[in-house]
């Protein structure tokens, strides 16, 4: 993990307290942390950096990572797919990262991607601001990103048909910039930044798969810088029971709190100057997107992503 990032981070267990760690420090490399312990000098926590990778999911165990499949490498292959399948020239590859890249105008500070899986739009943010952080609650998603990062290229594994592979080798355009760019292992719903810190907040297809979409968008307020600030939502609304309870869903029921579409219940919640999301966002036109993720050569599955950009 880039050391400079220490200035941002703050304990996820504390919140909405905002206390910074302690850095204990094992090894470092030219400004780059290999392995440390970050420790909370208000509650105790303790997260780790291995291999450079900062793990501040305060809600992380191990039996949900042996479980999550999002860890396993089928899943990292087609999403690798997913996010830089245009960079190998493939004719079925989604373009849904370079629509949403152009909605953002560059501005100085720091941009966050949550959910942002192996990368693709932290590395776009990296042309806009002055610095990108990616975060997930993957660990072999964030590897595969940080691998990106650090080599510029990547040989990837993709199933053809049954137990026939293919090998791609992703690389990433010069514009993209490693140094402006770090890949943390976080949660969208306890986010470890300093409030008011972030300039350009993107959240890509997650919330309709995290417990409670209205604390990921209140996670986002806090960090949302109040003037000067960007926020790019977009998602399928696909909810279900497995990743949230009824009752926390922003959309798709006909009665209750947020009856009626996602997409507009979030654009009230961002367009409402009392509400609580306010200071109030000036919300774009919304629109939509098709994505792509690629089981094998013979199956993809086609996502309509409606997005919502809004500034303030």
């Amino acid at each position: 993990m880039k050391k400079r990032l220490l200035d941002l981070l703050i304990c996820p267990c504390c919140l909405p307290g905002e206390y910074p760690f302690i850095a204990d420090i094992g090894r470092e490399h030219d400004g780059d942390i290999e392995s440390a312990t970050l420790i909370c000098p208000q509650c105790g926590a303790r997260f780790s950096i291995d291999e450079g990778v900062a793990m501040l999911d305060p809600h992380a165990t191990d039996s949900q990572r042996t479980t999550n499949k999002y860890e396993t490498d089928e899943v990292v292959s087609s999403y690798l797919w997913s996010h830089f399948g245009d960079l190998i020239a493939d004719e079925h590859a989604s373009q849904a990262y370079g629509t949403w890249a152009g909605l953002m105008q560059p501005q100085a500070g720091v941009a966050l991607d949550a959910g942002g899986a192996v990368g693709r739009f932290s590395f776009e943010m990296s042309t806009c601001c002055d610095f990108a952080v990616g975060i997930d609650t993957s660990h072999a998603f964030i590897r595969a990103a940080r691998c990106l990062m650090r080599e510029r290229c990547m040989t990837v594994s993709l199933k053809d048909e049954g137990v026939l592979r293919r090998e791609v080798t992703i690389r990433l355009p010069d514009k993209w910039r490693s140094d402006r760019v770090e890949f943390l292992v976080a949660n969208a719903l306890a986010l470890p930044f300093r409030r008011k810190s972030i300039g350009l907040f993107s959240s890509l297809n997650l919330v309709d798969k995290v417990p409670s979409p209205i604390r990921h968008l209140r996670e986002m307020n806090r960090v949302a810088r109040d003037t000067k600030a960007q926020f790019l939502l977009s998602d399928p609304f696909s909810w279900s029971i497995e990743a949230a309870p009824m009752e926390e869903w922003l959309g798709g029921k006909s009665d209750g709190s947020f009856a009626g579409k996602g997409l507009a219940n979030v654009v009230a919640l961002l367009a409402d100057d009392k509400g609580e999301l306010a200071p109030v966002w000036q919300v774009d036109e919304p629109g939509s997107v098709w994505w792509k993720i690629r089981t094998h050569s013979n199956h993809f599955e086609l996502i309509r992503s409606c997005f919502v950009h809004a500034s303030r």
